[in-house]
């Protein structure tokens, strides 16, 4: 049997005995990304090219320390995305709220969409718009110096067209000079009530930055409030919003995005584990 894939299995056990969620494949992508191949490649890796450093990256995982924080990549939709430590790490329940913009902005009848990502972390959605939707231009904006700096990495490698900008700011009060002109506006904010704290897995709570996690309030919900916010000031009449929150505060989010101000068509939307993951909403009568 090739070399590799036994000390896979071997690895896959520690993992599984240190409690890790998916074991087998974390073991297999810390194996790629030492010896740098895909995961589909492994068992193509000859016995003499096994690297030792593999049982290193894998007593790091055992300690909780996050799989892409320790091989410096994270996957979301069709791209390959920097990350580490000081950017939250997108998950693939973020990927569903992403295919939901893609396909809102095809179904629009304008010719280059402006779109608006508020928080962007690593840059993952606002990339994924401009890859799949390469008319659309988008601002994205990220107030944390480090995250800025792997978006700005991520954005140089990925944005071939030039379609993404990127602004440190904050995003309650910037891009005053796009307002009642956006298309839409995405937003995966912090939105993790402190009461929570104890809940959230270890190698959550301790290595993802806590402004993208806590999101404020007793509710966990003041971070989206300011998303409603700034989206009601920077879209045009009838323009879109969509952002993230937890499978437990849909109904909250819901009732953020008033009719009194304006906002209609309010709709909770779900995952791929068909959980309340995202909230969408058209601003303006028309």
């Amino acid at each position: 049997m090739n070399l590799l894939l036994d000390e896979i299995a071997r690895a896959t056990a520690r993992l599984a005995d240190a409690g890790a969620a998916s074991p087998r494949a974390d073991a297999e992508e810390l194996a790629a990304a030492v010896h740098r191949v895909n995961r589909s490649e492994l068992h193509s890796v000859p016995d003499n090219a096994f690297d030792a450093l593999f049982w290193e990256y894998v007593a790091r995982r055992e300690a909780g320390e996050p799989l892409q924080h320790i091989t410096g990549r994270a996957f979301f939709r069709y791209l390959e995305l920097k990350v580490g430590p000081g950017v939250f790490v997108p998950r693939p329940e973020t990927e569903v709220m992403a295919g939901w913009v893609l396909e809102t902005l095809r179904d629009m009848d304008v010719r280059d969409p402006l779109v608006v990502d508020l928080g962007t972390g690593s840059g993952a959605i606002a990339l994924s718009v401009a890859l799949e939707a390469p008319r659309a231009r988008v601002h994205a904006v990220e107030k944390d110096p480090t995250a800025f700096v792997h978006a700005t990495r991520n954005v140089e490698e990925l944005d071939e067209r030039g379609r993404v900008r990127l602004h440190l700011d904050d995003f309650a009060t910037a891009l005053t000079e796009l307002n009642g002109t956006v298309d839409l506006v995405v937003s995966n904010p912090p939105y993790i009530p402190m009461s929570e704290w104890e809940y959230v897995p270890r190698d959550v709570r301790d290595h993802d930055p806590a402004d993208a996690l806590w999101g404020g309030g007793d509710d966990g919900l003041d971070a989206i409030r300011r998303v409603e916010s700034a989206a009601r000031r920077l879209l045009r009449p009838g323009g879109h919003v969509a952002v993230e929150h937890s499978d437990l505060q849909g109904n909250g989010v819901y009732w953020i995005f008033a009719e009194e101000n304006g906002w209609r068509d309010v709709r909770n939307r779900r995952d791929l584990t068909n959980r309340d993951r995202f909230v969408t909403a058209r601003y303006g009568t028309d």
